[in-house]
């Protein structure tokens, strides 16, 4: 969907009626159907606009309301990390779609809010929740590996205790700098797509 904007309207309807066609949502991604309990979740500001990430202020906000909802929504949270425009958790359920409406809960408040803070009435905030099902447990610590490395990769920082708003700290004092460091050449996330096989 990212190339939704370069395509020609005929290519645009093609997509659409493929969609409607398989019984998919139209402009969102499919929930999944998986026995997993974990799940990597995504979410991304509409555009990917840095609404998160307008301030700081708003950053630590989001971030306490964040690890409340999975803390009401998910049975552990094993990694997450918020970016200004999108975030990324690893969390063991015992119900996606109930983890799913609380982080919509939070979507609709979030969104609210912020649109009056910056006048910005009507303006859609948040894309759909997108969700992965863990299928081993190399897909497990190589998706650990890419939501702590989520702001290196995107140029905010050099290294993962630089940037404030993960559990990236949390995890290396849990588990150590030398397990952490065996963890990251083994389940190395250059191979992502390959991990979980």
């Amino acid at each position: 969907m990212y190339n939704w904007r370069k395509m020609t309207e005929a290519q645009r309807k093609d997509v659409l009626r493929c969609r409607r066609d398989s019984g998919v949502p139209w402009h969102s991604p499919r929930h999944v159907q998986s026995n997993s309990r974990l799940f990597h979740i995504t979410a991304a500001c509409y555009n990917h606009e840095d609404v998160i990430g307008a301030e700081i202020q708003r950053m630590v906000e989001f971030e306490c309301s964040f690890r409340e909802s999975l803390d009401g929504a998910a049975e552990q949270c094993h990694a997450y990390v918020i970016l200004p425009n999108h975030y990324h958790a690893l969390i063991k359920v015992d119900d996606l779609k109930s983890a799913l409406k609380e982080l919509f809960k939070l979507h609709q408040k979030t969104g609210y809010t912020w649109n009056k803070v910056d006048a910005a009435k009507g303006r859609r905030v948040w894309c759909n929740v997108l969700e992965h099902a863990i299928k081993s447990e190399r897909h497990f610590w190589a998706t650990i590996n890419y939501i702590h490395h989520n702001p290196v990769k995107h140029g905010f920082v050099k290294r993962w205790l630089d940037w404030p708003f993960s559990s990236a700290k949390d995890y290396l004092e849990g588990i150590g700098r030398s397990k952490a460091i065996d963890i990251w050449k083994e389940y190395d996330i250059s191979r992502m797509g390959e991990w979980d096989q």
